[in-house]
């Protein structure tokens, strides 16, 4: 079975009543815990992104301090788990400011870890890949944000 086009679903979408939105709307949030937190970030997060912001922030740190640091290899799965959310979350936002706030925060807590990651040749590749990802989003940014996010990827 092929899957429609979104230019198809948006045309039926709009024939359709406001109950029978709402009904739509909760039956595809019962399906995916990833579909239930894209709507909670639709209406309540969107309007206000720096809170939003803050909140991924406080979840980044409080999952760098639940991480197993007794070896490489729980660090390595619990640090990949949190950029896949932390991903997740910037996919939502849709905002380059966001992503790129969000990763750099990520990276900034990556260096921090106790045992060090630089001693790791895997996390060490993914903190390099992440960086270079970083820089590649702020070059697409304004001008004056290039400056503020230079100023922190300098720091890490």
């Amino acid at each position: 079975m092929n899957s429609p086009k979104l230019v198809d679903i948006k045309k039926a979408l709009q024939h359709c009543s406001r109950e029978q939105l709402i009904e739509i709307t909760t039956r595809l949030a019962k399906h995916k815990v990833e579909n239930k937190e894209l709507l909670h970030y639709l209406l309540f997060d969107a309007e206000n992104e720096t809170l939003f912001v803050e909140q991924v922030k406080n979840y980044i740190s409080s999952e760098f301090e639940e991480i197993n640091t007794k070896n490489y290899y729980w660090m390595r799965k619990s640090i990949r788990k949190t950029l896949k959310n932390v991903k997740k979350y910037i996919r939502f936002s849709k905002s380059k400011s966001t992503e790129i706030e969000l990763l750099l925060h990520f990276l900034a807590q990556m260096l921090q870890l106790k045992p060090s990651i630089l001693k790791d040749k895997r996390l060490c590749n993914l903190y390099e890949r992440t960086l270079l990802f970083v820089d590649k989003k702020i070059s697409g940014v304004h001008e004056d944000l290039q400056y503020d996010y230079q100023e922190q990827r300098e720091l890490l």
